[in-house]
């Protein structure tokens, strides 16, 4: 085939430098979007947080949006205008857009500390003196280490610890752990023997093989002194009745062990403070903080909507640098100064859009689920992302970027954007009922029905056709497993 040369017009879609940071600024949490901005403060040296009475006049002025206004307009923040009276110096030869077809990082290097290689700024790392969070492992490798054991037994004991995982059981039988040592001389009764000596560290219950063992183990290291019978007939609840503890079947209980009612009660209740995984006591889980993006107050009747000031500082352009710059200077340090400058107002634009994008949402939501907010998950309505693409003039993308990873703290807790959207189920009377709602009803129904007679999925399903909502039994049964509900049969209370 000949080769040619063509000449072709067409359009397609791409996407300036400045909507790229844009995008990327949206879709971070409040979390990342901190250390974002910290880390182009640390590599810009044209931006800087605002003084204290910065802080608190931008506190003072914080947008605010009311439910009632639908498609509220932005407007000029502290930022911006500190942008406009500071910023007078800057060159005219500076392009306010880049080109389609060029990326952030070819017109600006990427100048952010790399962190994580060592040297000098591991010291100033405040997480990386931060010690390992102790796991379950570690707990039963320090109580081996202040054990007397010989060497052999030691050896079969570092085994029987790595087969515990982190509920505390032990998973592996005693023949796989014979193959595992590899001794020709090596019997399954060592191997137990070391296990009932493993079973004995702290916390109780730990290298049991099942549930009944380790209630079992847990209960047989209770003081002997201040539970001796209620201790006694719980042991035996859980070795000769420990199908029954499931349904709490006090009066085959009774039958079976020959025993007071009032005792088989007490011994239950004794067993039910006990953990059936003892491995959760030791794991040290650092704790997770969420930080709001958005508060929802009420005031005088009137649901207001305003940003997290902590979230995001107030930034503005150092006015210092910015007069440095010269217009025809054309020298290397002039050029450093205008390319940092055009950074910076790029930036601070970017973090404006975002803000202001987030507060727009965030109020339209309030405005669709007003009713959530004053009576509960109950009068939560079905709500989709095209809702308010759609009532905003967005993209349906933009709105799943602000609601991913973005929380809003209600006078009913903190939930994520994504809380409030949920599908619907076709009412009786032709109208739309939220899924969340759905699946408030069915919680209230259980928590209301008889423990003799607990309700079925089917007669939860006839309960929501007698109120409008028309929904299959399957459907209950999958709602009712989101919300770790057992079935009926395991909520049957015989007594």
């Amino acid at each position: 085939m000949k080769q040619s040369i063509q000449l072709r017009l067409g359009q397609h879609l791409s996407m300036t430098p400045q909507l790229q940071q844009a995008i990327k600024l949206l879709q971070l949490s409040s979390l990342e979007l901190q250390q974002e901005i910290q880390e182009v403060l640390d590599s810009n040296f044209m931006l800087e947080e605002g003084d204290e009475a910065d802080r608190f006049q931008a506190a003072d002025a914080a947008d605010t949006r009311l439910v009632q206004d639908a498609t509220p307009e932005p407007t000029a923040t502290l930022q911006e205008q500190t942008i406009e009276r500071e910023v007078q110096g800057e060159s005219s030869e500076m392009p306010d857009e880049l080109p389609v077809d060029t990326q952030w990082d070819d017109v600006y290097e990427n100048t952010l500390p790399s962190g994580g290689q060592g040297g000098d700024d591991a010291d100033f790392d405040p997480f990386a003196q931060r010690s390992r969070p102790e796991t379950l492992h570690d707990h039963l490798i320090w109580q081996l280490n202040l054990a007397r054991l010989s060497a052999r037994d030691e050896a079969i004991a570092l085994v029987v610890i790595d087969a515990i995982d982190g509920d505390g059981y032990l998973r592996t039988n005693c023949e796989d752990l014979v193959t595992t040592l590899d001794d020709p001389h090596l019997t399954p009764e060592e191997v137990t023997a070391v296990i009932h000596r493993v079973q004995s560290f702290d916390p109780a219950g730990v290298g049991a093989r099942d549930l009944r063992e380790c209630l079992l183990l847990q209960l047989r290291q209770l003081p002997e002194l201040a539970t001796a019978p209620q201790r006694d007939l719980a042991i035996a609840i859980c070795e000769q009745g420990f199908e029954h503890l499931p349904r709490k079947d006090v009066a085959a209980l009774v039958r079976l062990l020959a025993q007071p009612e009032e005792a088989i009660r007490t011994a239950l209740a004794v067993i039910q403070h006990l953990n059936p995984r003892p491995g959760t006591l030791i794991a040290d889980t650092p704790a997770e903080y969420v930080v709001p993006d958005i508060f929802v107050r009420r005031t005088a009747g009137v649901w207001q909507v305003e940003l997290n000031p902590e979230t995001t500082p107030k930034l503005r352009v150092n006015a210092d640098y910015a007069r440095l710059i010269r217009r025809s200077d054309q020298s290397a340090d002039s050029i450093a100064l205008k390319s940092h400058l055009q950074e910076a107002r790029w930036f601070i634009k970017s973090l404006v859009s975002r803000n202001d994008t987030v507060l727009r949402v965030a109020a339209k939501i309030v405005e669709l689920q007003q009713d959530f907010l004053e009576r509960g998950e109950e009068a939560m309505k079905p709500l989709i992302l095209r809702d308010i693409s759609e009532a905003l003039d967005l993209h349906e993308s933009t709105v799943s970027r602000v609601t991913t990873q973005k929380y809003m703290h209600t006078p009913r807790g903190t939930f994520e954007f994504k809380f409030f959207f949920s599908s619907h189920v076709n009412t009786a009377a032709g109208g739309e009922c939220s899924s969340t709602a759905i699946r408030a009803l069915i919680r209230r129904m259980i928590a209301g029905e008889p423990t003799r007679t607990p309700l079925s999925d089917s007669r939860i399903a006839e309960e929501l056709a007698d109120q409008g909502i028309n929904v299959a039994r399957r459907t209950v049964a999958k709602y009712r497993e989101a919300m770790g509900i057992p079935p009926s049969n395991e909520r049957k209370r015989l007594a």
